[in-house]
């Protein structure tokens, strides 16, 4: 038996019942329905990647090159509004590639910080565990305040601020592991995998991605996601949930120095609230939880089988 099996899931209270159709829920799902017509046959995997950018969180997604991680970054910026970068990780990238530095002015004969890459609303971050860990540590502040500090002074980045970071399997030649500190800073990790045959028929007929990508409309401005963002905290989480929440945490504690940490709880927390605005609910159900929890867990936990074994005891969504 394992440490989880003794948990059982709250049945939804009165306050969490019925869907209650939040009118942000409807300008979610445009932007949902622009990326899935770019990203084809990988709905869960959009709606958690949105759920994570509601959410407050960044994005790691471990895969193979050619599954379409670069083509959900630039969709996700498009259909929002948002400025999207992308930063190939390399060996030799420095810090300062990231973030900026100073630059000499010759016309103040003083030094003036010249913004790096990192300074947009979407940045992708490809191949992160191709760099070195003093490069990848330079993310940590970013991710975790939004802001960079550089010569003694903080410069906040935009708002909203989301990292799609890429990783490639760590059995590939030339890689350097995540640590723990740094994985902690992405909310969720998923995979997104080659598409099932139906969809790829329609990949092959359909023409360039790109063109595709560039042709979205926006649904969702900056101001309006940060509307949203706001809104998500907003979704109630009954006592009886938020009791099961911590179970789930306490149980991954049990018999092991590698559990969840407070920020994974706050995360699964803000997690579930936003999948359950993008069902249109005012209130967090135990299906939230094991919808979001895997992607939030597992890259903590250290094993996916061990998460599905913790969430085993969450109805399934």
């Amino acid at each position: 038996m394992t440490a989880s099996s003794s948990l059982s899931s709250p049945a939804p209270t009165a306050a969490s019942a019925g869907p209650s159709a939040l009118p942000s829920a409807t300008a979610v799902a445009a932007a949902i329905a622009q990326v899935e017509s770019v990203v084809l046959g990988k709905p869960h995997q959009i709606r958690l990647a949105v759920a994570c950018l509601l959410a407050h969180g960044h994005l790691l997604i471990e895969d193979l090159p050619g599954v379409g991680k670069t083509t959900l970054a630039k969709a996700l910026g498009r259909a929002t509004g948002l400025a999207a970068r992308r930063i190939q990780f390399t060996s030799d990238l420095l810090p300062a590639d990231i973030l900026g530095g100073p630059v000499f002015d010759p016309a103040t004969r003083a030094f003036t910080f010249h913004p790096g890459p990192i300074f947009a609303g979407v940045v992708l971050a490809d191949e992160i565990n191709r760099a070195s860990p003093r490069t990848q540590s330079a993310l940590l502040e970013a991710m975790e305040e939004h802001a960079v500090s550089c010569d003694g002074q903080r410069h906040l980045l935009p708002a909203p601020f989301f990292v799609i970071a890429t990783q490639n399997p760590q059995e590939q030649a030339g890689t350097f592991p995540l640590p723990d500190s740094q994985l902690d800073r992405f909310l969720m990790r998923l995979s997104l995998g080659p598409p099932g045959r139906d969809a790829e028929r329609e990949l092959l007929a359909g023409g360039d991605r790109q063109r595709v990508t560039d042709a979205l409309t926006p649904v969702l401005s900056a101001a309006s996601l940060v509307a949203v963002q706001a809104e998500v905290l907003r979704v109630h989480v009954s006592a009886p949930v938020r009791e099961y929440l911590l179970d789930l945490v306490a149980a991954s504690r049990v018999g092991s120095a590698r559990g969840l940490s407070p920020r994974a709880g706050l995360g699964l927390q803000r997690a579930a609230q936003a999948w359950a605005l993008i069902a249109g609910r005012d209130a967090v159900h135990p299906e939230d939880l094991a919808a979001v929890g895997e992607a939030v867990i597992a890259h903590r936990l250290g094993s996916r089988e061990r998460a599905q074994a913790l969430l085993g005891v969450v109805a399934v969504r």
